[in-house]
């Protein structure tokens, strides 16, 4: 596969300040908004984990080893990308941040969230409450298809999935911002990446990449505004990134986000080409091979049941 897309990102402070009176940005994006081009095949989001020891230099930091882990390996083109790559990937990041570790008693630590568009599909990934959604617009909201969504590494969400606590009392929740699962240096056990491949991407999707200062609002939380603002009543990328940027304006959390538009898709997935195989040089489709084999083992088996029919039946002495 080969895409042709359009890219937007929204890299804002929230209303919250620091101890100083300051806006204080802890979200990191690669490529950086000033290098955002359509030629780019690698996202990356992090947000660095709030009332932590430095969350901006660790989100930072990930975004900077593991987009240095694929273009050193000469995978932001769209070429072949595997499991493996990705996996080493994180390790860098991973190792990057064991480097600089402060010995702070609070470490510093961050989400991540990871998007590669590649000749066999779309892999995504995450680690934290940062979310990345594949999004098919329809006509209306209620024709638009979310078609994945990440899963938060949550307290709510663990409460929620054993029936401890009820999605409609989020909301009033005292411990709502914890996380399960973060990328802080030193750690004894490496959380592991929640990872999902997709082939199904299809001229007009969207993948959208946020941190959670875009979820502020229950209505965004929930994907419903979402919905609106990805189906074509909303417009195109640019006025979606528009919407987007003002319905988060008055967010108290800073808030990132990248919004990418699949406007074309060239040749098929090399999943299809899989089903064949070679022989004595020249391509021969799978099945077709499987019924030569047939008629051959046939042809075997029938001689073989006649030579014993002969052995059986032939008069003593002969031959």
């Amino acid at each position: 596969m080969k895409y042709i897309i359009e890219a937007y990102s929204i890299w804002e402070y929230g209303k919250r300040k620091d101890a100083d009176g300051n806006p204080h940005q802890e979200d990191s994006l690669y490529p950086d908004p000033e290098n955002l081009s359509a030629s780019d095949r690698t996202f990356i989001l992090c947000d660095g984990m709030g009332g932590h020891d430095a969350g901006e230099v660790a989100s930072a930091t990930v975004c900077e080893a593991m987009s240095r882990s694929v273009l050193d390996d000469g995978h932001d083109s769209e070429g072949l990308f595997t499991p493996d790559d990705f996996s080493a990937a994180l390790t860098a990041a991973f190792d990057a941040l064991d480097l600089k570790d402060t010995g702070a008693e609070k470490k510093m630590g961050t989400t991540m969230t990871f998007l590669k568009l590649h000749n066999g599909g779309a892999t995504i990934a995450h680690i934290g409450d940062s979310r990345v959604y594949h999004i098919r617009p329809g006509k209306t909201g209620a024709e638009t298809k979310i078609l994945h969504e990440t899963r938060d590494h949550s307290l709510v969400n663990d409460l929620i999935r054993i029936n401890e606590l009820r999605k409609e009392d989020v909301a009033s929740f005292g411990q709502k911002n914890v996380i399960t699962r973060a990328m802080q240096p030193n750690m004894e056990h490496r959380p592991k990446a929640d990872v999902y491949n997709t082939a199904d991407i299809r001229p007009g999707d969207y993948f959208y990449m946020c941190s959670d200062g875009m979820l502020e609002q229950a209505e965004m939380e929930s994907g419903e505004s979402l919905l609106n603002i990805f189906s074509d009543q909303g417009g195109d990328a640019r006025r979606k990134t528009e919407i987007l940027t003002g319905a988060t304006a008055d967010n108290r959390d800073n808030h990132t986000a990248f919004i990418i538009r699949i406007v074309d898709v060239i040749g098929d997935s090399p999943q299809l080409e899989r089903r064949k195989v070679v022989i004595a040089d020249k391509p021969v489709e799978s099945g077709s091979g499987r019924a030569w084999l047939y008629v051959i083992l046939a042809a075997v088996l029938i001689a073989a049941i006649c030579y014993a029919i002969w052995k059986y039946l032939k008069p003593d002495g002969l031959f």
